[in-house]
């Protein structure tokens, strides 16, 4: 496996239809390259790169990117990401996989979530423009060079700072590739959509390459459980698409698909105060359940303010940080159906409680 840094034009005639080429390189079928690709530089003119790591099978098959970390802060999918790359065995790989486990390395290195730089979101910048903001080149170089040749994508996230995400995916579900792609990563829940304006997976699948978000946990650290639950996503991805054809579609035993704004709901206090959570990430409520109460320092009890779930369904998003103003978030609670309900409560009874939606530590 070679280790480059990747700046100078490349070589045309070296370039073939089964290899994987960007601005500066190509790597071919039977080869794998790790990557330090140049997007900027800093205040003193040194380059800001990127780690890519290129692995292309001996057999043709889709090209797929993996990437991670477009808001520096969120560090669940670049373990992903890195564990996918350089501890599967791709010996029988049919297709490629483009591996970006840091997208926002400014972010990064600084542990926020936004680029340093006047504080540009990453990840409501692409698919980027030259000649525009800093934001906009890198984000330029990235997906033209990293996401435009590829054929469908994963883009792992996490909550923001101070809430936390049970596993879940994000996708435009009215597009069938990307329903596909989304059906296939096997998480429990879909939240249907086509997403906000410059995120990756919505100019992805805009540019003919689907893509889907995955959201699990919190910024700032590893949790393991997740990273294996969304492992086992992305083997599943690649047994459905035909890249590892010896693994099998993993079926997750139930899935909701949330599709509309009746189903879902975010939860914000009506008072400011201090948070005592009664449910967790993942927990399923039902109508009238309290969620939680807000107290005043003194506890007094003609100040409480109880938040009681306006309907049957399982917390998605729950805050962890358990100080709020008036109009903060609380959780974000999707309505389950029947037939859902159901099946989620058949599989807490008779499961032994490490199912992949009861997934606190």
């Amino acid at each position: 496996m070679s280790d480059t840094a990747s700046d100078e034009p490349p070589d045309e005639e070296e370039s073939h239809d089964d290899s994987f080429t960007y601005n500066g390189g190509r790597v071919a079928p039977g080869e794998s390259a790790n990557i330090r690709y140049g997007i900027s530089e800093t205040y003193l003119g040194d380059p800001v790169r990127i780690p890519v790591t290129v692995i292309n099978g001996e057999h043709p098959g889709p090209t797929v990117f993996l990437s991670a970390a477009a808001h520096g802060d969120e560090l669940n999918g670049i373990e992903v990401v890195r564990e996918v790359a350089h501890d599967w065995d791709h010996s029988i790989l049919h297709g490629t996989l483009v591996c970006l486990p840091v997208l926002n390395v400014p972010g990064f290195l600084a542990q926020q979530r936004y680029l340093p730089i006047y504080d540009r979101d990453l990840n409501r910048s692409f698919p980027g423009r030259e000649g525009s903001t800093s934001a906009n080149r890198m984000a330029h170089r990235i997906f033209t060079n990293f996401i435009e040749p590829c054929d469908l994508g994963i883009d792992f996230h996490t909550s923001t700072r101070g809430r936390t995400n049970m596993l879940h995916v994000r996708a435009n579900m009215d597009r069938p590739q990307v329903s596909r792609l989304a059906n296939a990563f096997s998480s429990n829940v879909i939240i249907a959509g086509e997403g906000p304006d410059g995120t990756l997976r919505r100019e992805a699948t805009e540019a003919g390459v689907p893509a889907i978000t995955v959201e699990m946990g919190e910024a700032h650290r590893f949790q393991r459980n997740l990273i294996n639950r969304a492992l086992t996503g992305v083997a599943s991805v690649l047994a459905e698409f035909g890249l590892h054809r010896e693994s099998s579609v993993y079926w997750p035993g139930w899935r909701t698909v949330i599709d509309g704004t009746d189903e879902k709901t975010w939860l914000r206090a009506d008072a400011g105060g201090i948070v005592d959570m009664k449910s967790g990430r993942g927990d399923l409520v039902h109508e009238g359940e309290v969620i939680c109460t807000i107290t005043n320092p003194f506890k007094e009890k003609d100040d409480i303010v109880t938040v009681e779930a306006p309907f049957t369904g399982l917390i998605v998003g729950v805050l962890e940080n358990p100080v709020v103003y008036p109009g903060n978030p609380l959780c974000h609670l999707v309505r389950l159906s029947e037939d859902t309900l159901t099946a989620l409560e058949r599989e807490r009874g008779d499961g032994d409680g490490e199912g992949y939606i009861t997934d606190v530590e």
